[in-house]
């Protein structure tokens, strides 16, 4: 196997890292597919304020992952989102097929951005010690999806 970056990291380090950049990647990679795929058939009274907050939601999941991959490579280890990979591994909840009632797109968001989430605080966790450049991209990604799974709650929250 070719390994042309090389890291700073101790092998250890490395594998820790790269584990959980991989992992990282392919979850966001799952959520912005989710979204769209919402985006595209949510129906109902709130159609066009979900349908935007969709797209806002792909945008950040699209950016983290090129952040969580290029900073796989940094590391030197090569990020992997190839679609088999992504339907294999991922820890998102998924969406249903077809059209999808906007409460129900409300629901499965916020469903699938706590399941990614969860798993992110594991990584937290994980590169503590072993990469806190990686741990600190993951502490920035967790704040901003949390950040939106309270905007996603808020829409259908009651007193």
């Amino acid at each position: 196997m070719i390994e042309p970056i090389t890291s700073t990291l101790d092998p250890e380090q490395q594998r820790i890292a790269g584990q959980t950049l991989r992992a990282t990647v392919i979850d966001l990679i799952d959520l912005s597919l989710i979204a769209k795929q919402a985006h595209w058939n949510v129906i109902g009274a709130n159609f066009r304020s979900v349908h935007l907050a969709l797209d806002e939601l792909v945008t950040a999941a699209r950016e983290f992952t090129d952040a969580a991959a290029e900073r796989c490579t940094a590391v030197g280890i090569s990020p992997d989102g190839r679609a088999a990979m992504v339907a294999r591994d991922s820890g998102a909840l998924g969406i249903s097929d077809g059209w999808q009632q906007d409460t129900d797109v409300i629901d499965a968001i916020v469903g699938n951005l706590a399941a990614v989430i969860e798993r992110l605080r594991e990584r937290i966790a994980a590169t503590e010690k072993a990469d806190p450049v990686t741990q600190d991209l993951f502490l920035a990604i967790a704040a901003r999806l949390e950040q939106l799974h309270w905007m996603w709650q808020a829409q259908l929250a009651a007193v």
